[in-house]
């Protein structure tokens, strides 16, 4: 099959059930670990907004006229704190208010150790199984996203706010009393938590108390001693036996590949 790269989707069960999208299809990767797959790029690639043809892409599939003008490129997506809406600067006003006023989660997740994040409610789980997060516990419900990244960098003063994608890929990581953790990281950012709310009212930011671990399951029959990534540019034939799936990550006897880093490249699948 023939088609455009797109991130994998990736469905909640046990294990979790991931397929690639190519060309309006979707390819049902579970039942390929253990086989030999083969991914060969055309040298093709189109921007995933205005599918105009580039050579190299931008932030994950942007050509670079869309990545400089768009809001979902703006640097206030990967550090929401930056938010800078109501400076009346931002770059599509109408996509901000549309995406990030709405109510955010913030989060432990557990992938190559704890760390802190923060993602859509509409995107959970989806966003803790693109990140191989084996564990994950909502904390807070935040009114925006500019809110949520607030209390995120409040905690990623005690916890990290990264995925070590080494790490995450070459184990799984040891349990971790995510509730217990949630519960003095909250006691040491009282001071923080509380000047949010003074901010932005009462009702801006709702702790989760309720909230349950959530445990994800990966589909992986053996994990890599030792990683070798694979750049789909450098070496556009790329083959090996499928050995599992984990995050966005193809795990391959012959080295590791992350598709979404190559969203937007033509490839030819087969298996």
């Amino acid at each position: 099959m023939q088609g455009q790269l797109q991130k994998m989707y990736g469905q909640l069960g046990s294990p979790i059930l991931y397929d690639l999208p190519l060309n309006n299809k979707k390819i049902a990767l579970n039942p390929l670990i253990g086989k030999t797959i083969h991914l060969k790029g055309t040298g093709n690639i189109r921007c995933i907004h205005c599918a105009k043809a580039i050579k190299k892409t931008y932030n994950q599939g942007y050509c670079y006229p869309c990545f400089i003008s768009l809001a979902e490129c703006d640097m206030c997506i990967m550090k929401p704190h930056t938010c800078h809406f109501s400076a009346g600067t931002c770059r599509e006003a109408a996509w901000g208010e549309e995406f990030c006023f709405q109510p955010h989660i913030v989060y432990l997740a557990n992938s190559s150790g704890i760390k802190v994040g923060i993602t859509r409610a509409t995107q959970i789980p989806t966003r803790w199984i693109d990140q191989g997060a084996t564990q994950a516990l909502a904390i807070f419900k935040a009114q925006s996203r500019h809110i949520s990244g607030l209390v995120e960098v409040a905690i990623a003063k005690h916890i990290s706010d990264k995925t070590n994608w080494q790490q995450m890929l070459k184990k799984t990581a040891e349990p971790i009393d995510l509730v217990s953790q949630r519960d003095t990281l909250i006691a040491a950012c009282e001071t923080e938590l509380a000047a949010i709310k003074e901010r932005f009212g009462e009702a801006a930011l709702e702790l989760l108390s309720d909230g349950e671990i959530i445990d994800l399951h990966f589909p992986v029959s053996e994990y890599p001693g030792k990683i070798k990534s694979l750049c789909l540019i450098k070496t556009p034939d790329i083959s090996g036996q499928l050995l599992g799936i984990k995050g966005q990550y193809l795990i391959l006897d012959s080295g590791v590949l992350n598709i979404r880093k190559y969203t937007g490249h033509e490839v030819v699948f087969s298996a």
